[in-house]
């Protein structure tokens, strides 16, 4: 999970999925808390489509940026900093080595990748196609 978590390396999120971590959270880099308030206002409803970069430093490059960027607490949703800040041991040490090794995430999100890749997805009656992901229907 930790090496799929690094698609996040490109792409982009709505004002809405990070505004709490910009305005709420302790653990993301002032800097960058500061010039993403600029696009993402407070109040609820207020920019929420707005949209930021995930990866701040190199955000439509595939790379290990992502990873370096949670040890900086620059990551931009509260999902992908929490495994790096507050989840510690065995996860910490993945980040680490991601970050200071592209090659090992490269090969790692390949492989994780593959294995999603193979997982049967349940069809009706068993399972079901979601019209919000975040929802069941």
């Amino acid at each position: 999970m930790v090496a799929l978590s690094g698609a996040h390396t490109i792409g982009r999120a709505q004002c809405k999925n990070f505004r709490t971590m910009l305005y709420s959270e302790e653990n993301i880099d002032p800097a960058l808390a500061t010039s993403r308030k600029a696009t993402c206002p407070q109040l609820t409803g207020s920019g929420d489509s707005n949209l930021a970069p995930l990866d701040d430093t190199i955000p439509d490059m595939f790379d290990n940026a992502y990873f370096v960027n949670l040890k900086l607490n620059k990551g931009l949703l509260h999902s992908d900093q929490v495994p790096y800040t507050l989840a510690g041991g065995a996860t910490e040490d993945i980040i680490d080595g991601f970050a200071s090794n592209q090659d090992a995430f490269n090969n790692a999100f390949a492989a994780a990748m593959v294995k999603m890749g193979n997982i049967s997805p349940l069809i009706f009656p068993q399972g079901q196609v979601r019209r919000i992901c975040s929802r069941e229907n």
